[in-house]
């Protein structure tokens, strides 16, 4: 096992003998290891990863944001005296030269953390008030960083929700046809050159600094919740390694994306593909309750165009790499990317039709005040967020 051929678990302080190590069958981008030890008769378990360089190209800039944003997230939690900080905050276990990275001979670079205990992710909504809970949590996050002194985070991933750099991305793609597949995609790509308007209505407005840059999440899928085992409650946010610079509507749209049509992402039946009001209800209210405190009007305005912007945005890219040969996201089968284009479309399609009527929801929402009772949340009621990232980026 590679945790054990370098020894990593020894160059980080931690305390006791280890008695056990595994590997973590999570995500797909950076390998994890968990290690328990046991020190004064108590078994403690660590997480250990290595950063996956082809995909975080600068580890050591992608690693002090985590330890900005960490130890602003723990500052606002202890200031409320938040009960159980370790579990809603992540712990960074300092390697021995006080860096929160170890560089392996090799040149690669791994991190470890305290293991969250008692919690648990899902990869699909199965009541409701998940969808609240998991909102809930992702507004919160949100507005702890609106306040983060120093100045801008790293861009661990340069443009990665630049919707109009992601549709350039496709007519280049259709324009080369490299494997002969427009062809194929036909319905697909009209499909998407007809919406291109869309493209630009995020972007224009934060020229116009009519919707302000914040701190974002920026992979805000439902299994990036850990909920509480026995509660149901959202305790931690994980996989902090896209937390950089961006739009507060992009992390909202990409919940609507993956939490609101309970299917898969590569569903082949898009008969069952269906944006569920009620889900995108309860995220609504939960994203609302707390990041309502922040939010301002042109923000507002835009949260239910949103989720169709970031669901047409990742079909763009499914279909781009459809079109390029299948060169960025691993495929289990012929057409994954085109099938998984579908869905997507098919998901626009259905935001499309309800659209008005989500605009209604959350007019509605910020009329009858769910935006204002729970205005002194972020600093005077008990927080049950963060965490940190072992489960990477789905579409990466």
């Amino acid at each position: 096992m590679l945790l054990e051929k370098h020894k990593i678990y020894k160059q980080f302080d931690i305390k006791g003998e280890i008695i056990q190590t595994e590997v973590c069958k999570i995500g797909h981008i950076n390998d994890t290891y968990s290690a328990t030890f046991s020190h004064k008769g108590e078994k403690i378990r660590y997480i250990h990863q290595k950063i996956n360089k082809s995909v975080f190209h600068d580890p050591v800039s992608l690693m002090e944001n985590m330890v900005r944003v960490t130890t602003h997230l723990r500052r606002k939690l202890e200031a409320a005296n938040t009960p159980e900080i370790d579990r809603r905050c992540l712990t960074l276990v300092p390697s021995h030269d006080g860096k929160p990275y170890y560089c392996d001979p090799e040149g690669e670079y791994w991190r470890t953390f305290k293991f969250i205990e008692g919690v648990k992710s899902h990869d699909a909504v199965e009541k409701p008030h998940q969808a609240f809970e998991a909102a809930k949590a992702f507004g919160e996050f949100q507005n702890l960083l609106v306040d983060l002194p120093g100045g801008r985070l790293t861009d661990t991933i340069p443009d990665f929700h630049n919707s109009r750099k992601r549709f350039k991305a496709l007519q280049t793609a259709i324009e080369k046809d490299v494997v002969n597949r427009a062809r194929e995609a036909k319905k697909e790509i009209d499909f998407a050159l007809r919406h291109e308007a869309m493209v630009d209505v995020i972007l224009d407005a934060m020229r116009r600094k009519e919707i302000p840059e914040r701190i974002t999440h920026n992979d805000t899928k439902f299994n990036n919740v850990m909920l509480d085992e026995k509660t149901g409650v959202a305790m931690c946010v994980v996989d902090l390694d896209t937390v950089m610079p961006g739009c507060s509507l992009y992390d909202f749209g990409d919940m609507v994306r993956s939490t609101t049509s309970p299917t898969k992402e590569d569903e082949l039946d898009l008969s069952k593909i269906d944006m569920q009001m009620p889900l995108f209800q309860k995220l609504a209210e939960g994203y609302l309750s707390t990041a309502g405190q922040f939010l301002n009007r042109s923000e507002r305005s835009h949260i239910a165009f949103s989720g169709k912007l970031i669901t047409f945005t990742i079909g763009l890219r499914f279909l781009t790499d459809f079109l390029s040969g299948d060169t960025y996201f691993r495929i289990h089968r012929p057409n994954h990317n085109l099938d998984r284009c579908r869905t997507q479309f098919k998901l626009v399609d259905s935001i499309i039709r309800q659209e008005e009527d989500m605009n209604k929801v959350v007019e509605n929402l910020c009329r009858d005040g769910i935006t204002e009772h729970v205005s002194t949340c972020s600093v005077s009621t008990p927080l049950r967020l963060f965490s940190s990232g072992t489960i990477p980026l789905q579409c990466e």
